[in-house]
């Protein structure tokens, strides 16, 4: 008795640890993004993105993404994150990443819709970054690289909450913290030098999943990526210039560790 209780309760270990380590078998659907600015609630395509929801909730079930900040903001297009973590001293840490995902380009990159990004010219290049649309996006990036999976949406009005981060001011610390929103941070403060810490940086404090319903998505309507315009986006547009979208973050992760004055 005492021996097949013993071995009884070995497998039961050996099976919580192996489900220790397949986090990407979770059915979460919904999860919401806290923030020093506020919570963000987004709802998964989990059923027609699957390998993409199954690679982001990969990092969020492993707490990669705790105490990550918001690192690019680039006015009416997007807000970028998932790349760096704040721990409480700089320089930032690098998200560790997991191999590639396979490029799942089923919805459009309208406004409110979240993404993944990736390197310029490699369509299965996305990681752990990701970005949110703040304006309607197709024509600059449903046809660029493959397109750009988009694998959830906002659910409102934590909208508000994306929006006031893209609203933010930026500044320019180099490489990939080239357009990082700051919040209580003065062109004084750059300008002489200063740094900022926790209380500026926007900063992920964790993502949770709040709603593990298997389809929750199950009603929502995304609009289909149609393969937008073939023109690429003027470099303008802050996406790396030209056709390569894709950005800074993943670019310069290889160039700059640390924020440096511009």
């Amino acid at each position: 008795m005492n021996l097949r209780t013993a071995g009884q309760r070995a497998r039961l270990v050996a099976l919580a640890a192996i489900a220790a380590l397949l986090p990407q078998l979770s059915n979460a659907t919904i999860v919401e993004f806290r923030t020093n600015m506020g919570d963000i609630q987004v709802n998964l395509y989990d059923n027609a993105t699957p390998e993409t929801v199954a690679n982001f909730l990969n990092y969020v079930n492993n707490g990669l993404y705790t105490n990550s900040i918001f690192h690019r903001s680039v006015t009416d297009f997007v807000i970028q994150g998932g790349g760096f973590v704040y721990n409480n001293v700089l320089p930032l840490d690098d998200v560790p990443p997991f191999d590639p995902v396979v490029n799942e380009p089923e919805f459009a990159n309208i406004r409110g819709t979240i993404a993944m990004a990736k390197v310029g010219g490699d369509p299965n290049s996305a990681t752990s970054q990701w970005f949110f649309s703040l304006a309607d996006n197709t024509a600059i990036l449903d046809a660029q690289n493959g397109g750009f999976t988009v694998f959830g949406e906002v659910v409102d009005p934590t909208m508000d909450v994306v929006d006031a981060i893209g609203s933010l001011p930026i500044f320019n610390f180099g490489g990939a913290t080239a357009e990082t929103p700051l919040q209580n941070f003065t062109q004084q403060d750059f300008d002489a030098g200063t740094l900022p810490d926790g209380t500026q940086l926007i900063v992920i404090s964790e993502i949770v999943v709040i709603d593990s319903t298997v389809d929750s998505a199950a009603g929502l309507n995304p609009p289909a990526n149609t393969g937008g315009l073939v023109t690429p986006p003027p470099a303008t547009s802050g996406g790396g210039g030209g056709g390569s979208f894709g950005f800074i973050g993943l670019f310069a992760l290889l160039l700059v560790r640390r924020f440096r004055n511009a």
